[in-house]
C-alpha cells in the first residue's frame, strides 16, 4: 500500500508543477493587462508600475520567479489591484468561507444521495424506486445557477424563512448556510444517487448476494456486509472530480448569496485582469483536484486489494 500510494505521489507532484506553468503562459498570453483601462495611463506611470511588479523582465524569467515563490515559500506573490494585499491574504480570508459550505454540501450530497440511491434499489419497481428516480432527475436538471435565484425567491422573498445572504462565516449564523448548501449540492446528490441506484441493482443480482440470501441473512446484513462496499467503487470515483466541482461552482453561489466566499475575488480578479489572483485561486483548484483524485485512488485500492496491482 505504501508503494502504491508513493507512486501517486510521484505522479501528482510533476503534474502539479506542469499545471502552474501552463496556468502562467497561457494567464500572460491573454491580451490586455493588470494595468490595461479605459483611460491609458502616461507611459512613465506604466513602466514604473511594470518594474514594481516585475513585468518589464523576460517572459521566461518572471515564470522562473513565480514558480520558485511557490516551491520555496508558498507565496502566490503579489496583487496588482488590491493594494498591499498579497493573494495569499485574499485567498486565507475567502477560501475557508467557501471550504465550509462546500464540505457540507459534499457530506449532504452523499448522505442524501447513498441512502437515496441505496432505498430506491432495494425497492426496485416500486413507488419509492419512482420517487427517487423522479428527484434525480428533477434536481440535476437545475444547476446552482437556477437553483439559488428559485431558493431565494421562494424562502426569502416569499416565505421570508431565510436571509438571501450576507454570511460572515461565522458558524453560529447557520440560517445564511442553508440555501448555499442547498443549491450547491442539489445537482451532485442527484448523481450519486443515480450511481448508487445502478451499482446497488447490479450488486443485488450478483451470486454472492443470492448465497447470501440462502444462508438467511437479512436484507440489513446483505446490505451492510456484502452489498453496500462494492457497490460504492463507482461512487467513489465520482466522490474525488464531485468535490472540487462544489468548490469551484461555489463562484455562483458566492456572486449570489454574498457569503464572501473566494468566488467573488475570482470574478473580480477576472474583470480587473489581476493575473495574481486568477493564477493563486486557479493553482489552489488544481492542486485540489490532483489532490483528491490521489485520494480517491488510495480508497480504490484499499477497498479492492486488485487495483494495487
Amino acid at each position: 500500500m505504501t508503494s502504491f500510494i508513493l507512486r501517486r505521489l510521484a505522479v501528482a507532484v510533476p503534474t502539479l508543477l506542469l499545471l502552474i506553468v501552463i496556468s502562467f503562459l497561457l494567464m500572460h498570453a491573454a491580451p490586455g493587462g493588470p494595468f490595461t483601462q479605459e483611460r491609458e495611463l502616461p507611459p512613465a506611470v506604466l513602466a514604473n508600475l511594470n518594474a514594481k511588479y516585475g513585468l518589464d523582465e523576460p517572459l521566461w524569467k518572471q515564470m522562473l520567479s513565480y514558480v520558485s515563490g511557490i516551491v520555496k515559500q508558498f507565496d502566490f506573490g503579489p496583487s496588482f489591484i488590491y493594494k498591499d494585499r498579497s493573494v495569499n491574504e485574499i485567498i486565507a480570508q475567502g477560501f475557508p468561507v467557501t471550504l465550509t459550505y462546500g464540505s457540507l454540501s459534499f457530506v449532504f450530497a452523499v448522505v442524501v444521495g447513498v441512502s437515496l440511491g441505496v432505498a430506491a434499489a432495494m425497492r426496485h419497481n416500486t413507488w419509492l424506486d419512482y420517487f427517487a428516480v423522479g428527484v434525480s432527475i428533477g434536481a440535476q436538471v437545475l444547476p446552482n445557477f437556477v437553483m439559488a435565484p428559485i431558493l431565494v425567491l421562494i424562502f426569502t422573498l416569499w416565505l421570508h424563512f431565510l436571509p438571501g445572504g450576507g454570511w460572515s462565516g461565522d458558524a453560529a449564523q447557520w440560517k445564511y448556510m442553508v440555501m448555499p448548501v442547498i443549491a450547491l449540492s442539489t445537482s451532485f446528490m442527484a448523481s450519486i444517487a443515480r450511481i448508487t441506484r445502478s451499482s446497488m441493482l447490479e450488486v443485488l443480482n450478483s451470486n454472492f448476494i443470492r448465497t447470501a440470501r440462502a444462508k438467511g441473512l437479512s436484507s440489513r446484513q446483505i446490505i451492510l456486509r456484502h452489498a453496500l462496499k462494492p457497490a460504492l467503487l463507482p461512487v467513489i470515483s465520482y466522490l474525488g472530480p464531485a468535490f472540487v466541482s462544489m468548490i469551484t461552482g461555489s463562484v455562483v453561489v458566492d456572486m449570489i448569496f454574498s457569503t464572501g466566499g473566494i468566488g467573488k475575488s475570482f470574478v473580480d480578479s477576472a474583470l480587473n485582469r489581476d493575473y495574481a489572483v486568477m493564477l493563486g485561486v486557479t493553482i489552489l483548484v488544481g492542486a485540489l483536484t490532483i489532490f483528491f483524485n490521489m485520494l480517491v485512488d488510495i480508497l480504490y485500492a484499499w477497498i479492492d486489494p486488485k487495483i494495487r496491482l
